[in-house]
């Protein structure tokens, strides 16, 4: 894998999870506490451990992505590649300034399913240029269509 790639897209994940984080920190406590949630949404430990881990799983598999379509010399659909990598964090992003910061819980709930979509897309992206890769990457859309769920049902309890 190329170190520059690597970087670069290290950086994209970082600035989308610096955003939502800037997002969501004051009002994880207060107004987030006091939704009705199903029964089946994690405690909130988990959240921080699982978007870790998948921001790191985004970073790497879209760097040696971007870096296998190059080297095949496919640099459009490297840069395609890259441009759906900057739409989905832009949405995953999104998400939490939408649920956390502006407390519209329906509108949240189509951008989950927006970023469900997207996060598809985007393994489906990896798998045209490193299968394994698209499999490490298959965490997170099921993931995202977790918090589509979980989106749209502490909508449906809260309206």
């Amino acid at each position: 894998m190329n170190k520059p790639t690597l970087v670069a897209t290290s950086l994209a994940v970082a600035a989308a999870a610096g955003s939502g984080s800037l997002a969501s920190r004051s009002r994880v406590a207060g107004w987030y506490a006091r939704l009705r949630k199903p029964a089946y949404v994690p405690p909130s430990p988990v959240f921080p451990a699982a978007w870790s881990a998948l921001y790191t799983d985004i970073a790497a598999t879209s760097a040696l992505a971007v870096d296998r379509l190059r080297r095949a010399g496919r640099r459009d659909d490297a840069r395609r590649y890259a441009i759906a990598l900057g739409l989905n964090l832009f949405l995953n992003a999104g998400w939490s300034w939408l649920f956390f910061r502006f407390g519209r819980l329906g509108a949240s709930a189509v951008g989950a399913a927006a970023l469900t979509a997207s996060s598809a897309d985007l393994v489906r992206r990896t798998a045209q240029a490193d299968p394994r890769a698209a499999l490490a990457l298959s965490p997170y859309p099921l993931w995202c269509a977790f918090a589509t769920a979980m989106s749209t049902d502490i909508w449906r309890l809260n309206r």
